[in-house]
């Protein structure tokens, strides 16, 4: 599952890819600071089954902080956006290039409208405008993609009277497109497959199959900043500060505060810490408290969990004991697509387990489920198969 952090330059889309991930990246208040895509790993936060099953867990792939799991996810932060970039401008073909295998995307606007549409400083821009043109800017490299390929796509449903949603699947397959994705789209709109071929609806359909195939979370970062509050109240958008979660995490590394990640508040451990640095994690506990935590872990936690409605599932070999042949405890949790099956996680694991699967154990009620037993959230699973 590869999660894209987009937005026009100078948002703070690398200073929230650092807060996530503690990556080493460049970030400076100037825009295209951010080249190349930064991949990295987040991780989605959710109850660990340790509390369940009163057991202490041994994670190997992700982390647990006081009962909660953090299970890995893979990020990509690119280039900024401008208006025109689908036309070239700015960095705009390789920024969409970069997105091809993004399966959902969090846009960063500035909420405290102190950067213009490229990035550059500026006072009262509505950040509004950055939610409609960078939209729009998907919506028509969507389009543009479907017609160039849309004859080619015509000319082989005609000679081998193949299906169109197949062929179009196929020739999209790039951009991280399937088949349920373009038939979902044509359903929503009510079209017909043959609506495919005019001119006049390929647009709607572009735009409606991007909202599909690549759902966007609008993140309002800069939250904090006095500027950001009345541009708050009027957007639907999830309030953030990647400012204060990086600071908060630099913080509790260096043992200063005990913080936990999507937390609304923290403790603070040392008892000589000066007054300026006293104020600012006293700014910084009254904007956890204000806006649920920082805004950071909320937006993966929501993009992953509920956009997406991925689940996150922990293999082991003893169901009693809930160990690897290792003797660790609920050593990894996975992150799977919506509607997984018991066989998909097989694969995940090993693909010997996937071909020579037998069975799974449900963990949690002893019982035996087949290959098309479909995760849940919190499933812990033991897969059974031929040696």
């Amino acid at each position: 599952m590869l999660i894209g952090i987009v937005g026009k330059p100078n948002v703070g889309k690398s200073t929230f890819f650092k807060a996530l991930t503690l990556a080493d990246v460049a970030i400076a208040p100037h825009p295209f600071t951010t080249i190349k895509p930064n991949r990295g790993i987040g991780y989605v936060r959710v109850p660990c089954p340790c509390k369940d099953f009163g057991v202490k867990c041994n994670p190997k792939n992700s982390f647990c902080l006081e009962g909660n799991r953090f299970a890995p996810v893979e990020l990509l932060d690119v280039a900024g956006l401008v208006p025109g970039a689908h036309e070239g401008r700015g960095l705009g073909n390789k920024f969409l290039d970069d997105l091809r295998q993004a399966d959902a995307l969090i846009h960063l606007v500035d909420l405290s409208g102190t950067t213009d549409a490229e990035g550059n400083p500026t006072q009262g821009y509505d950040p509004a405008e950055e939610i409609k043109f960078l939209e729009e800017e998907i919506d028509r490299w969507f389009f543009g993609i479907l017609k160039k390929n849309r004859d080619s796509v015509m000319r082989r449903v005609t000679l081998m009277r193949g299906d169109i949603t197949a062929e179009l699947a196929q020739s999209l397959s790039g951009l991280g497109v399937k088949r349920e994705h373009i038939m979902g789209a044509l359903r929503n709109l009510g079209m017909e497959k043959e609506d495919l071929f005019k001119d006049e609806r390929l647009f709607e359909f572009a735009s409606e199959l991007r909202k599909v195939s690549k759902p966007i979370l609008v993140v309002g970062n800069k939250a904090d900043m006095k500027e950001a509050k009345e541009n708050l109240k009027r957007l639907n958008v999830l309030p953030c500060s990647a400012e204060v979660e990086l600071a908060l995490k630099e913080a509790s590394r260096k043992g200063l505060i005990k913080y936990i990640p999507g937390d609304d508040d923290f403790v603070v451990l040392k008892g000589d810490v000066d007054q300026r640095r006293l104020r600012a994690l006293e700014f910084m506990r009254n904007f956890l408290k204000e806006n649920r935590g920082s805004g950071v872990q909320r937006a993966i936690n929501e993009v992953v969990l509920n956009l997406l409605g991925a689940v996150v599932v922990y293999p082991v070999e003893d169901e009693n004991k809930l160990t690897n042949k290792e003797g660790e405890v609920l050593p990894d949790a996975f992150v799977m697509p919506r509607g997984s099956r018991a066989i998909d996680l097989a694969y995940r694991i090993h693909s010997d387990l996937g071909d020579n699967f037998i069975k799974a154990v449900d963990c949690r009620s002893k019982k035996v489920v087949g290959r098309d037993y479909v995760l849940k959230n919190g499933d812990v699973i033991k897969i059974v198969a031929r040696a």
